[in-house]
């Protein structure tokens, strides 16, 4: 599925080139900017200094990458409130995982998540390392350098978790609970054709997910969880029994999303705003 050759710039591109850049461009940015604002409800409430330093910090970085993908966005003529403020919260095509809240002071659930998405988010960003479209090629190698962190702090918190009975308990029920959340991000879409017949995405979801799912199953099984994979379909898909009730990327978000999207945007509501100033530099400037 590899790319045989570059598309345009976005000013040259073709209706369904476009729609399938908007597309994974939207999923990308809004898996990270609605994970990291959940991160942030652990703000000094981790179980150590420096794991709340952690967080503190993964929460940082996956705005960063939210930002540079709405950043890409923005040359379609976007601007930052059409992306995040003054958007229908309807619109946004985040999977389901990231916009849960976590279990009261259940450090298993922050963790287990942040493992799940990580591993995923690893597959998804080396799918786009020989992508077609060259502004997303350029930028995948300085988030895949901070993701691999990422994984690296999940896992050995997961493995550290699983030490003590309490604790392997309390991810066993955290991987009981996400696991089908999990499968919604290699969830398809009526534009994932495109994304994979131009080249845009070097893999398709059916085959990242199934790396995925035996990546995970195979650490949890390691520590002693139980994993199983999912069923799936002749064509490779998940069977709908084996997922939540809302998966997000067609738009359909859990109730928790709607207040969670009231909150984001409480202070620009409240100020009034009808612009984002720029907090952060254009990644092209720097």
């Amino acid at each position: 599925m590899a790319a045989s050759e570059s598309l345009s710039g976005p000013n040259e591109l073709g209706e369904r080139e476009r729609e399938a850049v908007e597309a994974l461009l939207y999923r990308l940015a809004d898996d990270e900017f609605v994970l990291a604002d959940r991160y942030t409800d652990w703000q000094v409430r981790a179980p150590t200094v420096e794991s709340d330093i952690a967080i503190a910090n993964i929460a940082q970085d996956e705005l960063g990458h939210a930002r540079l993908w709405y950043d890409l966005l923005e040359d379609f003529g976007y601007s930052e409130p059409d992306l995040i403020w003054e958007r229908d919260p309807e619109t946004f095509r985040h999977s389901t995982l990231c916009e849960l809240p976590f279990a009261e002071g259940d450090w298993a659930d922050a963790i287990v998540r942040s493992y799940f998405y990580d591993e995923a988010e690893h597959l998804r960003l080396r799918a786009l390392e020989d992508s077609s479209y060259p502004r997303i090629r350029d930028r995948v190698g300085k988030v895949l350098g901070e993701e691999d962190y990422h994984r690296e702090h999940a896992e050995n918190w997961l493995r550290r978790l699983v030490g003590g009975d309490e604790g392997r308990e309390r991810v066993q029920e955290a991987v009981d609970e996400l696991f089908p959340y999990a499968l919604t991000l290699f969830e398809e879409t009526e534009e994932d054709a495109a994304i994979d017949d131009l080249g845009i995405r070097t893999r398709s979801l059916a085959d990242m997910r199934a790396e995925w799912v035996e990546t995970v199953t195979g650490t949890l099984t390691d520590v002693g969880i139980d994993a199983r994979a999912p069923e799936t379909d002749e064509d490779g898909q998940v069977v709908a029994d084996e997922l939540p009730d809302h998966v997000g990327r067609d738009g359909d978000h859990t109730d928790h999303w709607a207040s969670l999207y009231d909150d984001i945007t409480n202070t620009y509501d409240e100020l009034g705003r009808d612009h984002a100033a720029r907090l952060m530099e254009d990644p092209d400037d720097e």
